[in-house]
C-alpha cells in the first residue's frame, strides 16, 4: 500500500471524525501498520516463513540491510564486473544486473548447491578453509589467472573477511566499491581504517533476520554509485 493509498483511505475518517478521536485512531494504526507494511514491501515476512533472502515477489536478494538494498538497487550495473568473497542469493542478484560476476565460496555444502543453478556470467570458485590465511592465498592465486585485473563492486560477506581485505583494495576499480556486509565485526572497522578509503553505513534489518546489523561502502570519491545525476526515488 502506498502512502498516497493511506492518506486516502484515513482522509473521510479525519473529515467526519474530531481531531480528539480521530488523532488517537490515527496514531494507533500508523503504530500497527508501520512494521507490517515495512516487513511486506521488503519481503522481509516472506523470507522469514521461506528461510532465504528474497523480495516481496519471490525474487533472491542479497542477505544486505535493506537500507543498502533500497541505495544499491537504484544503480545501474550494466558492464560491470563483480567480485564476491561469499556467495547465494546475492550472486543471483548481481548477475540479473551486471556483465559479470566471479565468486568464491568456502563452504562445500554450499557451493554443490549454487553450482546447480547460476546463470553463464557466473564464475564459481569453491576455497577450502583450512587455516584463515589461506582464504586470502588461494583467492589470489585463482584471481591472477583471471582477465580482469580491476572490479566495480568486490563484496565482502564469507570466508575469513580480513584476510581478504588487502585483495579487495587492490582489485578495486578507480570508480568502484567494496561493499562489507556485517561490517560490525570480522575486523572490517581496523582492516579499512587506514586504506585511504571514505565509508557509509547502512544499518538496519536484513531479509528474515531479526537482530539488525550493518553494512558498508567503502569507496573513492569518483565512485560511480555516487553520481548526483542518479535520481532520489522511493523505493518500491
Amino acid at each position: 500500500m502506498s502512502q498516497s493509498a493511506i492518506r486516502k483511505t484515513f482522509a473521510p475518517v479525519k473529515k467526519l471524525l474530531p481531531a480528539w478521536l480521530s488523532n488517537p485512531i490515527r496514531n494507533s494504526l500508523t503504530a500497527v501498520l508501520t512494521p507490517i507494511l515495512y516487513s511486506v514491501r521488503t519481503g522481509h515476512f516472506r523470507s522469514s516463513l521461506k528461510m532465504a533472502a528474497v523480495s516481496r515477489h519471490g525474487e533472491p536478494i542479497p542477505w544486505y540491510t535493506y537500507s543498502s538494498l533500497d541505495f544499491l538497487s537504484a544503480r545501474n550495473y550494466t558492464g560491470k564486473t563483480i567480485l564476491e568473497f561469499g556467495g547465494g542469493q546475492s550472486t543471483l542478484w548481481w548477475s540479473a544486473r551486471a556483465n559479470h560476476v566471479v565468486t568464491f565460496e568456502g563452504k562445500k555444502d554450499w557451493y554443490d548447491r549454487m553450482a546447480s543453478s547460476l546463470p553463464a556470467n557466473v564464475e564459481l570458485h569453491y576455497v577450502e578453509k583450512t587455516v584463515p590465511i589461506t582464504d586470502g592465498a588461494q583467492v589470489a592465486q585463482i584471481l591472477s589467472t583471471k582477465p580482469i585485473a580491476r572490479y566495480d563492486v568486490i563484496v565482502i560477506d564469507g570466508l575469513t573477511r580480513s584476510q581478504l581485505i588487502d585483495i579487495a583494495c587492490e582489485r578495486l576499480a578507480p570508480d568502484g566499491i567494496i561493499l562489507c556486509d556485517n561490517s560490525e565485526g570480522y575486523g572490517i572497522y581496523e582492516g579499512f581504517k587506514d586504506k585511504g578509503l571514505d565509508r557509509v553505513d547502512f544499518f538496519g534489518n536484513a531479509p528474515g533476520v531479526v537482530l539488525p546489523h550493518c553494512t558498508s561502502l567503502y569507496f573513492k570519491s569518483t565512485s560511480f554509485v555516487f553520481s548526483p545525476s542518479i535520481p532520489i526515488n522511493l523505493p518500491n
